[in-house]
């Protein structure tokens, strides 16, 4: 199978004629879906299975379903999971249970996604929320200490690859620090190298062997005074040999407002930067088409960590989903 260095999100809650003949022209190695695709398992399901048979594998598909704030399926037909800050609270009471309550809410997390054909989760968020910021992280994040966040983290990554689904890290270098929403404005971080370090970047070392990474869209002017981690060589060598991460690096969703060039060259400027997948989340057809003309054949280094990552992805280990969640539910109210 060929595939291209994208993840494209699509329109609605199927495919129209045009996004499946763009789709198999593009060839994307993935697809990402959002609250607007998703009506009901049996859609969700069919969906899937368009979005694959376009390019004839069966490719990726992300979602976002952290739990809190952000999630994609919601209720009432899908669970309300948890944000991550409830288990950070429960770790100072008792570290047993909060361990073993993100594995049973990641747990359950994995068992709706894979029930549905979905692949990939964008979870868990490793960034370390510090005074000041912009609540765009807030409760997303599991603790405010780099290494409590980076113990629950990897519970949650080890619940999804148990459950058959494969972990995002993000925001890789770190987003905590960020007084903007990258969704709609540049974040600029003027910490000293030493605070990043010491803090930001410790929670991404520590789970630097997961098998995917999403980038931060955040200027840090102690490395690079000019350009977000996205588009940043710099930065990204930071990711690479600092930080220790070797995994399939893919953009924060390459249309938010944080970037402001010509969607080519935000896409020519992150695949320069050693970004290895460029990912597109709006839906928009000429958006995703001026990333395609920019989106080369998966190749070097960049095959071979996309190769690694899915060999990662292994079936389901059996689940008790009724018992997960009545325990769950004990754990949350005491």
């Amino acid at each position: 199978m060929t595939a291209h260095a994208a993840i494209y999100g699509c329109a609605g809650l199927s495919l129209s004629g045009d996004e499946r003949a763009f789709f198999r022209d593009a060839e994307p190695w993935g697809f990402i879906l959002f609250q607007r695709n998703c009506n009901s398992p049996d859609q969700i399901r069919a969906l899937i299975a368009e979005l694959r048979d376009c390019v004839g594998w069966a490719a990726p598909v992300l979602i976002d379903q952290e739990g809190g704030r952000v999630q994609r399926l919601k209720p009432p037909r899908w669970r309300a999971a948890p944000p991550a800050a409830l288990f950070g609270k429960l770790y100072a009471k008792d570290p047993a249970l909060a361990r073993e309550s993100v594995l049973l809410s990641t747990g359950l997390i994995a068992a709706e996604l894979a029930s549905l054909g979905i692949t990939v989760d964008c979870l868990p968020v490793l960034d370390v929320p510090q005074e000041g910021a912009h609540d765009v992280i807030g409760d997303r994040a599991y603790a405010k200490e780099p290494g409590l966040v980076a113990t629950l983290a990897r519970f949650a990554c080890e619940a999804l690859m148990a459950g058959g689904i494969l972990p995002v890290i993000k925001h890789i270098p770190g987003h905590g620090r960020a007084r903007a929403d990258s969704h709609l404005a540049l974040p600029v971080v003027d910490a000293p190298k030493a605070a990043l370090e010491a803090v930001d970047f410790q929670p991404f070392k520590a789970l630097r062997d997961m098998p995917l990474g999403m980038t931060a869209h955040v200027v840090f002017t102690a490395f690079d005074r000019e350009r977000p981690a996205t588009t940043s060589p710099i930065m990204i060598e930071i990711i690479r040999e600092e930080i220790g991460f070797d995994g399939l690096l893919m953009t924060d969703d390459i249309s938010m407002k944080a970037l402001s060039a010509p969607m080519g060259e935000r896409v020519r400027a992150a695949l320069h930067a050693g970004c290895d997948l460029v990912l597109h989340c709006n839906g928009d057809r000429a958006e995703m088409e001026a990333v395609a003309a920019e989106a080369p054949v998966l190749a070097g280094a960049s095959s071979v960590r996309a190769e690694a990552a899915l060999a990662r992805l292994h079936p389901a280990q059996p689940f008790d989903v009724a018992s997960a969640t009545a325990r769950l539910s004990i754990l949350i109210a005491a």
